[in-house]
């Protein structure tokens, strides 16, 4: 059964990783879609409509074979830790959803690890950001989808990517997780999704909101 409500996604990570970025970026496709009223800002919380994306990720909508039936997104401000942190005492979950951020050149660190082990204690599924694939030498910085960017990049860059990617599935297999790079799972139920991003240059923002959106339902 689709969700009615939007599903409530939390933004986890080591500090400097990118998880202030992320939000901006997600943010920032407000910027294309003012005229339309794409995106509302909630005191807390930034809401991103299923329209907006459609349109972000409308190249790559077909590939992926999401059908898409919820209303949009809603991304709470609270970093993930303190979110968490605070409902303990409670109980219960913040969040339907959780994007990880991981700096891709330092992989896994402190916080990194216990943001997963938060997410494992409440259940919370999550997909990973591999952030700041810009900073990769040689990286040529095309905004918008990874799908597309990953086509103009020499193949030994392209190499070392997995190279970084591989490191970080190994790290999520010490915590118990298996995962891989989005567009070679084949089972999204039993593997993480690994996204390479540059949350600077908007580059993999649009299947970070897709797959959200996409495993959601």
């Amino acid at each position: 059964m689709a969700m009615i409500r939007k599903p409530i996604i939390t933004v986890l990570g080591h500090v400097d990783h990118g998880k202030t970025r992320m939000l901006d970026a997600i943010r920032g496709t407000a910027i294309a879609e003012r005229e339309a009223g794409g995106i509302t800002q909630h005191i807390g919380a930034t809401e991103v409509p299923i329209r907006v994306i459609e349109k972000i990720a409308g190249p790559i909508l077909a590939k992926y074979r999401f059908e898409l039936k919820i209303a949009g997104l809603l991304f709470i401000d609270t970093p993930g830790h303190e979110a968490f942190s605070n409902l303990r005492k409670r109980g219960g979950s913040i969040a339907d959803l959780a994007v990880v951020v991981i700096d891709i050149q330092k992989g896994m660190q402190e916080q990194t690890f216990e943001s997963i082990d938060i997410l494992k204690s409440f259940k919370c599924p999550f997909i990973v950001a591999a952030n700041k694939i810009d900073s990769l030498h040689g990286w040529i910085k095309t905004e918008g989808s990874f799908t597309e960017s990953i086509t103009h990049q020499h193949e030994s860059v392209a190499a070392l990517l997995d190279q970084k990617i591989y490191e970080i599935v190994g790290q999520l297999h010490s915590r118990g997780f298996v995962s891989e790079r989005f567009d070679r799972v084949k089972d999204f139920s039993k593997e993480i999704a690994i996204i390479p991003v540059s949350a600077k240059f908007f580059e993999g923002i649009p299947e970070v909101l897709l797959f959200l959106a996409g495993l959601s339902q």
